[in-house]
């Protein structure tokens, strides 16, 4: 028997609420929503953190609380969602830190790949390779070079093992074939103070951060880690210009506990989306030299899961552990 068009959608509006994933996608978000940082407040993940938050709130109607959980590397908020129902309301900021915790830690009790659902990806950001000013080398040839001709001697400052700084500073040493000392500090502040100071030599330092040093000539920039120029740091070349092949971004993304319904993630996508496509969010990204990664969830676990590979290779020939 075939139905009359209006008698079919009326019964299908009365059959579709029943459908579980329907029934979430009309009722999410219906409580407020945790964001779990799990790094201390103040930094750039947890600046985006908020930012994202606050702008879900205004799209959802409900609102997405900034809840920091630092430790382990990220691992201790991280294994905290994994853990969480899987009913969208508790959510990951999601970085490259995390998938560097992959390699750094050994016996984690969850696979960052596997134990997550990928929810978006936010941007992509290089780093910026900076020397103090008394640094003879000022271009990469140039420190590639005197790193060859000093081998053990150059000083290549991070802000901790297994940071970004230090597992960029590690791919660069591989493929360039030069020996630097690695020279970990507690945080990125007292890695700058003595960078400025000339007690160490090199490091790689978000663009946000080393900005206002560079332009105020306390530091020299040599090269982006990023394949090609930085509208914010136009005459600063990249590394591959040099080294073919290099490349070290950082990222951010937002992910949620596996098995979270389909309709709830694809809400959350389309409304960060949105929230990338703002004039707002969009200046923040560009303030740090960065790239958009607007996509799919799809998008975003691929890239998750390529770019935990790539660093767990470098991870492993560098015999790089967490302290």
């Amino acid at each position: 028997m075939k139905l009359p068009r209006r008698k079919f959608l009326h019964l299908a509006a009365a059959v579709l609420p029943a459908l579980p994933g329907v029934a979430w996608a009309q009722t999410y978000p219906s409580r407020p929503v945790r964001l779990i940082v799990p790094f201390p407040a103040g930094g750039v993940i947890d600046l985006f953190g908020r930012l994202m938050g606050q702008w879900l709130s205004e799209r959802l109607g409900q609102p997405f609380v900034i809840e920091n959980r630092a430790g382990a590397g990220g691992n201790l908020g991280a294994e905290f969602v994994v853990r969480s129902p899987a009913d969208g309301y508790t959510l990951l900021q999601l970085s490259s830190v995390n998938a560097f915790g992959v390699s750094l830690y050994d016996n984690l009790s969850f696979n960052l790949v596997q134990d997550l659902a990928p929810v978006a990806s936010i941007y992509s950001a290089p780093t910026v390779l900076i020397a103090n000013q008394s640094f003879p080398a000022k271009s990469v040839p140039a420190l590639i070079a005197h790193a060859k001709g000093n081998p053990g001697k150059v000083t290549m400052a991070s802000a901790g093992v297994g940071t970004a700084d230090h597992v960029f500073g590690e791919l660069f040493k591989s493929m360039a074939g030069i020996d630097m000392l690695h020279v970990p500090y507690r945080g990125g502040a007292p890695k700058m103070t003595d960078l400025i100071a000339g007690q160490v030599d090199v490091t790689f330092e978000p663009i946000a951060t080393a900005m206002e040093q560079i332009k105020a000539g306390r530091v020299h920039a040599l090269a982006v880690t990023s394949t090609k120029r930085v509208d914010a740091l136009p005459n600063v070349p990249p590394v591959n210009e040099f080294i073919p092949g290099y490349e070290g971004l950082g990222w951010q993304g937002i992910a949620a506990p596996r098995n979270t319904p389909t309709p709830i993630i694809a809400a959350l996508n389309r409304e960060i989306n949105a929230g990338l496509s703002d004039p707002r969010i969009k200046a923040r990204i560009a303030d740090l030299g960065a790239t958009v990664l607007a996509g799919t969830p799809a998008d975003s676990g691929a890239f998750v899961t390529h770019f935990t590979e790539k660093w767990a290779k470098v991870i492993r020939e560098a015999k790089i552990k967490a302290e």
